[in-house]
């Protein structure tokens, strides 16, 4: 049988012999909006667990976060449909009196040229436009959370009258699912903010496709609530990355529409683990650096026996994504010395990811098709190869029939134990 995997822009062909029992656990096929802006315009009249924007008072500054381009959500069609509803409420509301922030987290600032893509002018209606910094943008110091991370958000935001935020719901590999606050309190957040609260990763209940009792997700929504986002505007995209479902209101209420939906999407039933997983992060943005991609080799990893195999297809074509992810992989000559150290010094952000990467690889083998130079991911203990010539190889040298999973869409994908229950993001023990 022949499959076709996206792969960054594109999209990469393989063969898999009919011989091989293989199933393909692809995202629920839902269709897509057939009018993004009336949908959104009729969310922003009766937003679910708030007042619609008209109904309060004109603000002197507006500040709305959005996603950088690691997030495909159509920022360019969602925003200014708010701006124009603000515009028309307020005509005398100065324009360089609302700031659109792009948030990346800890990702390196959104250059111009990325700004552009993002928003291009004429859709930021006039309004300013600026990058998040983690680690150089002022920041309002807002307290800690229940938990004792610090509240540390971009002072431009914090310091608006009316907050807004943009985002998607996707499933998120110890977050549960992404979206609500979490585009303000990870997305516009200070470096030590941030590395406070993907601590919590470690945690048992730390799961993708978990929002009840999930204390990275619980974290980061508290910190919301303590920024006071007055409205979040979130979509669900489908497999194509075109919307199927939009949501505007309370941060907390959005997300919890938001996730059952994303549930129908992506949650994929997992009877047993396979023999050999295929897996694509989906393409680009999903797979536009290694960093990006660990969050596929996750998911493949959920469903693959112990000692079996992972082909992942990512093309990570602005190469490995994070120096100190890099910096630190680089340092340990195995993979077990590098687990062994992350344990023993504590979270570390950049560090983390290689910690994540290394859970998957202590149980299974891994070989990534990439445009990556090999000796690059040979520094980051991955095994480069071409992705047809090595599932051939691993299927002639089977020793009896293999059964073997296709993950289309891995970073987004999440599986469900028989039960009903999400599969273990491997932060579980025991």
């Amino acid at each position: 049988m022949h499959i076709e995997l996206p792969y960054g822009h594109g999209t990469i062909r393989l063969e898999i012999p009919r011989v091989a029992c293989c199933d393909v656990l692809s995202p629920a096929s839902l269709p897509p909006l057939s009018d993004l802006a009336a949908d959104l315009s009729a969310g922003l009249d009766r937003p679910l667990g708030a007042k619609p924007l008209e109904a309060g008072h004109r603000p002197e500054s507006v500040a709305i976060a959005v996603p950088d381009e690691t997030r495909p959500t159509p920022v360019k069609d969602i925003a200014p449909v708010i701006l124009d509803r603000l515009f028309a409420r307020w005509p005398d509301l100065e324009r360089s009196r609302v700031t659109v922030i792009v948030g990346g987290g800890l990702h390196e600032p959104a250059p111009a040229e990325a700004m552009a893509r993002i928003l291009p002018p004429e859709a930021a209606r006039g309004c300013r436009v600026l990058a998040h910094d983690a680690h150089n943008s002022p920041l309002a110091d807002l307290g800690r959370t229940s938990r004792g991370t610090p509240v540390l958000v971009n002072a431009v935001y914090a310091a608006a009258d009316l907050k807004i935020v943009i985002g998607q719901i996707d499933p998120h590999q110890f977050m549960g699912y992404t979206g609500g606050a979490k585009g303000v309190t990870v997305g516009c957040a200070g470096a030590e903010a941030i590395r406070a609260s993907h601590s919590l990763l470690l945690q048992d209940s730390a799961r993708g496709g978990v929002l009840a009792g999930n204390p990275a997700r619980d974290d980061v929504s508290e910190a919301g609530r303590m920024v006071g986002i007055d409205l979040a505007v979130n979509v669900v995209l489908n497999a194509a990355k075109k919307p199927v479902w939009i949501g505007v209101g309370a941060p907390d209420a959005v997300l919890a529409e938001g996730a059952e939906v994303c549930a129908r999407v992506y949650g994929v039933d997992l009877a047993e683990p396979y023999d050999l997983v295929v897996a694509s992060c989906g393409g680009y943005p999903k797979d536009l650096c290694l960093y990006q991609a660990q969050k596929g080799l996750n998911t493949a990893g959920q469903a693959v026996r112990p000692g079996g195999r992972v082909l992942l297809c990512a093309e990570c074509g602005q190469g490995v994504g994070d120096d100190a992810y890099y910096d630190y992989v680089c340092r340990f000559e195995t993979m077990g010395g590098l687990m062994d150290d992350f344990r023993a010094a504590g979270f570390r952000m950049g560090a983390h990811k290689a910690f994540l990467f290394g859970r998957t690889l202590a149980h299974c083998e891994v070989v990534v098709h990439s445009a990556l130079d090999p000796e690059t991911l040979r520094r980051c203990h991955l095994t480069p190869g071409d992705a047809q010539a090595t599932l051939d190889h691993w299927i002639f040298k089977a020793s009896g029939p293999l059964r073997i999973a296709v993950i289309p869409n891995a970073n987004t994908t999440f599986f469900r134990l028989a039960g009903g229950r999400p599969a273990c993001s491997g932060s579980c023990r025991g």
